[in-house]
């Protein structure tokens, strides 16, 4: 794993990630997402979350760019433990704040909202194809703000309300959610 932009660049992490239960994102596809939100988002300004964390990959991308607020959320310890150690060799503790919980009970009480919202899910998680209506049920994202989830697929979330568009890097997909924009809003 290594980070693909920012101060950061380039620095390197071996996860003991094999006998995780998670699916780190590639690096092709990371740098694919990441060419989008560098020209959508202003890092600095961004409240960022990540939903089924992992390594903590999305969230390093995000402080080595800027960001001073990022939340991730993972219920596996191993994977915590790894990123609370990364993000002390990294000096970035008092930027990431580090949940360890199940997502889903995390979304329904949580009370915040957030800029940016990541989840890259368990593509067998047999409640995956409800996370995108619960962010929205919730108000996790903000207006303007950006919900991105990553799947193969064997999903599609061309049909949900708040879809904006999708981005295949081989088999992986970004789906990326928005609140639509409401003309009587502006009146």
């Amino acid at each position: 794993m290594r980070i693909i932009g920012g101060k950061f660049k380039g620095r390197r992490f071996d996860p003991p990630a094999d006998n995780w239960p998670t699916r780190p994102t590639t690096d092709y596809a990371k740098e694919g997402l990441f060419n989008i939100l560098n020209n959508n988002i202003d890092f600095e300004e961004t409240k960022v979350l990540d939903l089924f964390g992992g390594t903590g990959s999305h969230c390093y991308e995000f402080i080595s760019r800027g960001c001073t607020d990022a939340t991730y959320v993972d219920k596996f310890q191993a994977a915590i433990n790894f990123v609370k150690k990364t993000a002390e060799a990294l000096q970035i503790t008092k930027n990431i704040r580090i949940i360890r919980s199940d997502v889903f009970r995390f979304m329904e009480s949580s009370g915040e909202d957030y800029d940016y919202i990541f989840a890259g899910p368990p593509y067998a998680l047999d409640t995956m194809d409800t996370i995108p209506d619960l962010v929205f049920k919730y108000k996790l994202l903000r207006p303007e703000g950006w919900f991105v989830m990553e799947h193969n697929p064997h999903h599609t979330y061309k049909n949900h309300p708040n879809y904006l568009q999708e981005r295949h890097y081989g088999k992986t997909i970004f789906s990326f959610f928005h609140h639509p924009h409401d003309a009587s809003e502006e009146e």
